[in-house]
């Protein structure tokens, strides 16, 4: 009978309120008239003759005020003690404004009370026991709704399976998260069974009903003690190195890991539990996330049309994604070889921004006669180059394409900037162009040098951007990471101490506008990746955010280091040296003497033989080109001795 009576509170919860505060007002206003006017004699003659209209009145008012207040869409099911103060608030407003409607406004066609000072007395003991019951029926739905909950607790774990949940935090969210997993629809699936919170002075006590067990030095021990399933992270405000450090620890258990977002990123403030994600390797940085301000950059880009070249990809589609933001850009164009990537970016701005003039034009910077038709009819102020082949393993087999796509490609589109007037031209490169060890890295260095060397020569100004890993970018490891532990591991790890620097998308973006915005010509810009990540230390954090345990559950497998790749990557050759510019994230490499006519000379030779060229030929013009690259591709170590046609060093 209880069950079903609650069900029925659920279901008509509004309705029920709304005439809830009607009867209310009806019994506080006879009370109030009893203990005043001794209403069932009526001693008072003027309020005994207007007594129905002073309470259709004051219902009216009252009700009226409330909607204004928008009191019927709180969820009174939780007791949030703003909402009690919001009900006052709304309720003792509702009886200033009655109370002056009946002695200035006079809603009566004939006089207005004569007794003053008993009809004010009157008015208080209204409004004391009106709002008395008011939140009576209030603390009813709390109650009732925490009935509920205790049938399920006390029903068979037989019948109903719930998953016991550890929260980390004890706070207002914390609570609130408690009140609606506790009487909400969440309810027959978690147990909130223990709290954490660093705060000493809370350890032993409850909330909701709850026992802090202690801090963060418990969540191991607590979370093996009560056998917990799912631990979720209520601390949005925390900072985070705090959150770093305590998302590994609550990792360490094997238990699924959920957190709330910030309080400014929660849709539903009204039902946070629905704003529980996920936690993944963004979590585990243990530092802000770099939100650069881009005004300045964005105010160069107003009114220009900009081209972006891999506008499909990871980072092209990111730097599309906030240049649309930006609103800036009159036209914004993506060229990429790739149809797919391209399509989605491509859809995604129309649904977002379907005022935005956008481009998407299919083609390759191989191409240049394709690249001089699109900036003949559509002429970009600003290029952004990122088509690039850049999975180093691929290119160690294929290292002719490789050449062609980013060096010949690199070397179209600035020709075709150049000649067309671009008044900015940005490329992307990477730390591996430093003392490259791999045919990838060697063309990148081999594409900062011919914008370096067009830059000398052109009024274009031409710029290269350098950064490492990003994560979440396509082909990383953390995509690869995570099928592998999908499809039950093991996990891949090419070495034990294996090390690379890493940057969310985002920010990395970001941050290349930012140093395009600084760009005078000629330089390449270094960006402050922080601290490098120990490749192993990332898959078992992967690991155990997914709810298993490294080396017992879930096999980590040393693979060695493939082909072409370093123990770590640097961010500058030596030679260069850095300067700082304004933003204490972005460095500028002193640029190298290049000797330009050489590059050209020796890039035209590699063409020349370019189609009937062997793997070894063209590592060995590569290594004449970029004398700092040391293979590390056992095939291609002894490329030195392999004969060519002509020696390009000579050329």
């Amino acid at each position: 009978m209880t069950e079903k009576f609650i069900e029925f509170l659920k279901k008509n919860i509004k309705i029920l309120m709304v005439l809830w505060d009607a009867v209310s007002l009806v019994l506080a206003f006879i009370f109030a008239s009893y203990l005043k006017f001794d209403a069932f004699n009526l001693t008072d003659k003027w309020f005994s003759a207007n007594m129905g209209y002073i309470l259709f009145a004051d219902l009216a008012v009252t009700l009226i005020v409330f909607l204004i207040f928008k009191l019927h869409k709180i969820m009174w099911q939780y007791l949030v003690v703003e909402d009690y103060l919001k009900l006052a608030k709304a309720f003792v407003i509702s009886k200033v404004v009655t109370t002056a409607c009946f002695f200035y406004i006079w809603l009566f066609p004939f006089e207005g009370p004569k007794y003053t000072r008993s009809f004010l007395t009157w008015m208080f003991l209204y409004a004391v026991l009106g709002l008395g019951f008011l939140a009576i029926g209030r603390f009813n739905v709390f109650f009732a709704y925490r009935e509920w909950r205790n049938l399920l607790e006390r029903k068979d774990d037989g019948e109903i399976h719930r998953n016991k949940v550890m929260i980390i935090g004890a706070g207002r969210a914390a609570f609130r998260l408690i009140e609606e997993l506790h009487a909400s629809k969440y309810a027959q699936k978690y147990k909130v069974t223990a709290l954490i919170d660093d705060s000493s002075r809370k350890h032993g006590e409850y909330l909701g009903g709850v026992k802090i067990y202690g801090g963060r030095d418990k969540i191991i021990e607590v979370a093996k003690q009560l056998d917990i399933d799912e631990i979720f992270y209520a601390i949005p405000s925390a900072k985070e190195d705090d959150k770093k450090e305590i998302l590994g620890l609550c990792s360490q258990t094997g238990c699924a890991l959920k957190k709330l977002p910030e309080i400014s990123n929660i849709d539903n403030a009204d039902n946070i539990s629905a704003s529980l994600q996920k936690v993944d390797y963004t979590d585990l940085l243990g530092r802000e996330q770099i939100k650069p301000d881009l005004t300045k950059v964005f105010e160069l880009l107003k009114n220009k049309t900009v081209f972006v070249s891999g506008g499909g990809g990871s980072i092209g589609s990111e730097l599309v994604r906030q240049i649309a933001n930006s609103k800036a850009a009159k036209t914004i164009i993506i060229f990429d070889i790739a149809e797919n990537g391209a399509y989605e970016i491509q859809q995604e701005i129309k649904r977002k921004h379907p005022d935005i003039d956008l481009k998407v034009l299919i083609g390759s910077v191989r191409d240049e006669k394709r690249l001089c038709e699109i900036f003949e009819e559509y002429k970009p102020d600003v290029v952004y180059h990122a088509a690039a082949h850049k999975h180093v393993p691929l290119m160690e087999d294929s290292p002719k394409e490789a050449v062609k796509n980013n060096v010949f490609g690199t070397l179209n589109l600035a020709t075709v900037a150049d000649r067309y007037g671009v008044s900015r031209f940005v490329m992307i490169s990477t730390d591996k162009a430093v003392n490259p060890t791999n045919v990838m890295g060697a063309t990148k260095r081999i594409c900062e040098m011919i914008v370096q060397s067009f830059n000398k020569k052109s009024k274009t100004d031409f710029v290269a951007v350098r950064f490492g890993n990003v994560l979440g970018s396509n082909g990383s490891v953390i995509p690869l990471f995570k099928e592998q532990i999908e499809n039950g591991g093991p996990v891949t790890v090419t070495h034990p101490d294996i090390i690379r620097y890493f940057m969310l998308i985002p920010e990395a973006v970001s941050l290349v506008l930012q140093a395009g915005a600084y760009a005078k010509g000629g330089e390449i810009f270094i960006l402050d990746m922080g601290s490098p990540v120990k490749i192993r230390e990332l898959a078992e954090n992967l690991i155990r955010l997914s709810g298993y345990t490294p080396g017992v559950d879930m096999e980590i497998k040393y693979t060695g280091l493939r082909d072409g790749e370093k123990l770590y990557e640097e961010l500058l050759i030596s030679e260069e040296g850095i300067q700082k510019t304004e933003n204490d994230l972005i460095y500028v490499a002193k640029p190298m003497e290049i000797d330009s006519d050489k590059l050209f000379a020796k890039i035209d030779y590699a063409k020349e033989i370019m189609t009937d060229a062997t793997p070894y030929e063209i590592v060995e013009i590569v290594k004449a080109l970029v004398p700092t690259f040391k293979p590390q591709n056992e095939a291609y170590k002894d490329s030195e001795k392999v004969s060519v046609e002509k020696e390009p060093v000579n050329v």
